[in-house]
């Protein structure tokens, strides 16, 4: 259970946008309390979307023998919207940038609006809000879930997944606050990288991902 579980919460890690966004945060001009308040608040999203999801699906008996069915029947439409989202992904990647029809600059979006003056505020904000949950996460907590292991085992299962799937920002943090120098060449050099190959990088998770909750989807059905 904990294997398959922190397998998809590494694959919920994978986000090139939290690292280009903690490493701004780290070259702003109060870095270690603007990074630490993005991390707090990606550490509340993940923490708190594990309680509810865990407890949803507890809460619906999913977790029960009888409902073998609803239970892969999840996985499966989990497998689904992961693969689904990465073709939208793929077909976004290769359609041209539109032009502005009246010749001004095109509005930056949220994240680029509030990487712009980077705060402590802003920068929880931003953890909140890319740190909401995805199907890679759900699928690791829904793992837990229905695995029906004692409370103990159940706990530290979560945090795990808690700490695998928010990684991306407390590993930079971490770094930055032991070596500061080399962490932030290395996330300079990671972030030109990850400018080119990022959206690859997430679709190559989300597929990942999608294909292991369809087989193992299917098979569940098939297997009742």
């Amino acid at each position: 259970m904990l294997g398959q579980a922190a397998g998809f919460a590494l694959l919920a890690a994978v986000s090139p946008t939290a690292l280009l966004v903690m490493a701004v945060f780290l070259g702003s001009d109060n870095p270690r309390r603007t990074a630490l308040m993005y991390v707090a608040g990606a550490m509340i999203m993940t923490v708190a979307m594990a309680v509810v999801v865990l407890f949803v699906l507890r809460a619906t008996g999913l977790n029960q023998p009888r409902q073998h069915a609803p239970r892969y029947g999840l996985r499966l439409g989990l497998g689904v919207i992961a693969l689904a989202f990465s073709l939208y992904l793929i077909r976004r990647g290769k359609r041209p940038k539109p032009a502005s029809h009246d010749g001004k600059p095109k509005r930056p979006g949220l994240i680029a609006r509030l990487t712009a003056s980077p705060s402590p505020r802003t920068a929880f904000v931003l953890g909140l809000l890319l740190f909401a949950p995805s199907t890679t996460f759900i699928a690791a907590v829904q793992v837990i879930a229905t695995a029906n292991e004692p409370v103990p085992i159940t706990a530290a299962a979560v945090i795990v997944v808690v700490i695998l799937t928010a990684a991306t920002v407390w590993l930079p943090l971490l770094g930055y606050l032991v070596f500061p120098e080399a962490t932030t060449r290395v996330l300079r050099q990671a972030n030109e990288w990850l400018r080119v190959r990022g959206r690859l990088l997430v679709t190559g998770a989300l597929w990942i991902a999608g294909l292991i909750l369809v087989v193992d989807g299917a098979l569940g059905l098939a297997s009742r």
